[in-house]
């Protein structure tokens, strides 16, 4: 049962690699929210916000997958607490890899250097909470997030299904 969530996670950062992700896509959905949101924006700074909300996202993404690593590593195997945040955040790095090499190959999509990078910060932030205390605080915050994107992707498809979009 530790398994799983971070398994499914990695399946849904993978299915967020596609092109339906992809800058184009999601500017769609994100720019009319900011102009509304902040009608005074200009188009380059609505553009920006957009690129720091995708960027904020990859740091979100891995951070939640090292915390999930984290708690099956310490729950499952039983590993000190120093040795699951090194093989959380190693599994991080390297999904980090394998999702760039993926977007490479992705029609509409680039691969990133510096995502990886970015990647690796959230990666590693979950890693040092779960190192250095804060275990409780990753079980919290990463079963909060799975919901929250649990009923945002539930939420999503219901629009679909309503507006009559494919997803």
């Amino acid at each position: 049962a530790f398994w799983l969530p971070p398994l499914l996670w990695m399946a849904t950062i993978a299915w967020f690699s596609t092109a339906e992700f992809g800058a184009d896509n999601t500017g769609t959905v994100l720019t009319p929210l900011f102009r509304w949101l902040l009608p005074h924006a200009t188009e380059p700074q609505l553009a920006a916000l957009h690129a720091l909300t995708r960027k904020a996202a990859h740091v979100t993404e891995y951070a939640i997958l090292s915390a999930l690593w984290f708690v099956a590593l310490t729950r499952e195997r039983g590993l000190s607490r120093q040795r699951a945040a090194w093989m959380a955040l190693l599994v991080g790095i390297g999904w980090a890899v394998l999702d760039e090499l993926h977007q490479a190959l992705v029609p509409n999509r680039t691969a990133s250097a510096m995502d990886v990078g970015i990647d690796t910060l959230g990666a590693l932030a979950a890693a040092a909470v779960g190192r250095y205390g804060g275990g409780r605080v990753l079980e919290v915050a990463a079963a909060v997030f799975l919901w929250t994107a649990a009923a945002g992707g539930a939420l999503v498809i219901a629009i679909d299904l309503a507006s009559g979009v494919s997803a």
